[in-house]
């Protein structure tokens, strides 16, 4: 098709974008979906939209290629070709100059061209979800560079030059779930980095050297076997800080990072056995200190000891749907100082995105237990008739918050010219194609969770909260839904020994806080936690799980006591 011509085949997103000038195109879905596969192809007349800044083409299974004309938009800051087919990406793309977004995720990717390397405005690359062996080297040529997502593939090694102190805006590297095998030293030249994710690699060691990143926040070696057992158990359960200093220390005197080599050098040669020695002292000494300020006290109930406990019954039409439920009651948490359940929150959300890789393994919810009325029944409805009151919102029906949310999600997308969408809206697609839904309903039938979407507004946990019923679903494992229980049990009595610690003031959040509560008992004296076990069983009240069992919080956290 001829620049500024429309052809009376042209799809009608592609004629009213080249109308009305737009900067910005959307396709997706089934529809989308559907004309490719009619004719053979993504329509033509995309690639004479030259005047495009955001182009988004995703959720289209029949899409398996882009033309080299992808060339002639070369005003494009933001391309999304998530969730299609795509076996490759055409080398043009490198003259793609002021490309700023490139968003290739959930495709059939085996590589990428080199060409993307000349991408020199390049600030995000998400390749996740793809079968990718290998990096193009030559990534230092993207200065700009400041996230890269590789999870999900195959490779066996991160490029040399990603190490490139160039690079000094990459603040964020996701490696997860690859076959990665050694993490370099030179990962300390990036001064820009905050996130590291190597989880579920083949990795045996951890570099010294990643203490002497500048900036670094997170990190995330989980599921690696490490030669260093002590290390290995830090990575399940403690802070990144603890980590680190452990790491700067020497570890068990393994080597150390180059700030304490720079210190050793200015002693002189005539001392280098005295630093040594030092150095191994400072390790113990470290690694005790680390022990003591990460000691966590987790106390088990077993159902027996409380018959009053709720229980869940799980009906047969979650089998298709989101099949695996665990659940149980946490007791002490201390939610009412200054900021504790702010930090809480933050936590939940940054667990949704790392140990369950988004939500898309599975889904934590947290629930006020005072405002349950048991027993509960996980089932799944069809989209239609489920309602539920969303947190923050009003009564609805499921698919009515679902349109609801995607015409938010368009919306942001359109007001910051960019793939990104935050809150709910990232996990949208998660649902797609889905007639029934899962859900948590009460003995009153109220819908209390709607996984993996949000929670009912009528039990969100506040500051006075003193008992949480918690729940992880899943859609693959039910072991993923006890890992991810784990997890969040050991970080909340993380979380909580910290508040304890921190000794914060009420009100210390700018906000008012809440009277005291006499029922609270000892919770500001203890960070103790007890956790109440909570059965699951079928309609006919045969036993599918109980949490935690004899097997579980069995994390191997050197911190963590358990007490059953």
């Amino acid at each position: 098709m001829d620049e500024g011509s429309i052809s009376l085949n042209t799809w009608p997103e592609i004629a009213k974008a080249e109308n009305e000038h737009r900067r910005e195109l959307v396709l997706q879905g089934g529809n989308i979906d559907k004309r490719i596969q009619s004719s053979g192809g993504l329509h033509p007349g995309v690639y004479s939209l030259t005047l495009l800044n955001y182009l988004e083409i995703s959720q289209c299974p029949s899409l398996n290629e882009i033309s080299e004309n992808i060339r002639n938009l070369s005003h494009l800051q933001s391309l999304i070709l998530c969730r299609n087919k795509l076996a490759s990406v055409p080398v043009t793309i490198g003259e793609l100059k002021s490309l700023k977004v490139l968003d290739l995720s959930v495709n059939d990717l085996h590589d990428l061209p080199a060409e993307i390397c000349l991408l020199s405005e390049l600030t995000t690359l998400n390749v996740s979800c793809n079968s990718i062996i290998s990096l193009p080297d030559g990534l230092s040529q993207c200065p700009k560079l400041s996230n890269i997502n590789v999870s999900k593939n195959a490779l066996t090694r991160l490029p040399d030059d990603l190490y490139s102190s160039k690079l000094d805006l990459l603040s964020a590297v996701i490696a997860s779930e690859n076959e990665i095998e050694e993490l370099s030293g030179e990962i300390c030249s990036l001064p820009a980095l905050k996130v590291l994710d190597l989880s579920n690699n083949k990795l045996n060691e951890i570099p010294a050297e990643l203490a002497d990143c500048p900036k670094l926040k997170e990190i995330n070696f989980r599921g690696n076997k490490l030669k260093d057992k002590r290390l290995e158990k830090m990575m399940n359960g403690c802070q990144t800080k603890s980590i680190l200093d452990y790491l700067r220390a020497g570890g068990r005197g393994k080597g150390k990072g180059k700030q304490d080599d720079g210190a050793e050098k200015a002693e002189g040669a005539k001392n280098v056995s005295k630093p040594k020695k030092a150095s191994k002292q400072k390790s113990k000494k470290v690694a005790e200190e680390v022990d003591e300020l990460n000691r966590m006290i987790v106390r088990v109930l077993h159902v027996s000891e409380s018959p009053n406990t709720i229980s869940v019954k799980v009906s047969s039409a979650v089998k298709d749907v989101r099949p695996y439920i665990v659940c149980c009651i946490v007791k002490g948490m201390n939610l009412r100082p200054g900021n504790a359940l702010k930090r809480f929150l933050v936590l939940q959300t940054k667990l949704h995105d790392d140990v369950c890789a988004k939500r898309t393994t599975a889904t934590i919810a947290s629930h006020d237990l005072q405002a349950l009325k048991g027993p509960l029944l996980y089932d799944a409805r069809p989209r239609d008739s489920l309602k539920i009151v969303p947190l923050g919102r009003k009564e609805m029906k499921a698919v009515d918050l679902m349109r609801q949310l995607q015409q938010e999600a368009d919306e942001q997308r359109k007001q910051k010219r960019r793939q990104n969408v935050s809150g709910l809206h990232k996990y949208l697609q998660l649902l797609d194609g889905k007639e029934h839904y899962p859900c948590l309903v009460d003995a009153e039938d109220h819908v209390i969770s709607f996984p993996p979407i949000t929670n009912s507004d009528k039990t969100k946990i506040k500051k006075t909260t003193t008992e949480l019923f918690l729940e992880v679903t899943s859609p693959t494992s039910l072991q993923i839904c006890k890992d991810v229980m784990d997890t969040v049990i050991v970080k909340m009595a993380e979380l909580n020994k910290f508040t304890l610690e921190q000794k914060e003031e009420p009100g210390s959040d700018g906000e008012a806080d809440p009277p005291p509560d006499p029922s609270a008992g000892n919770q500001a004296t203890t960070a103790e936690l007890i956790i109440q076990q909570v059965r699951i069983v079928d309609t006919e009240e045969n036993l599918k799980v109980v949490y935690p069992s004899k097997t579980d919080l069995n994390c191997d956290d050197v911190n963590l006591t358990v007490i059953r």
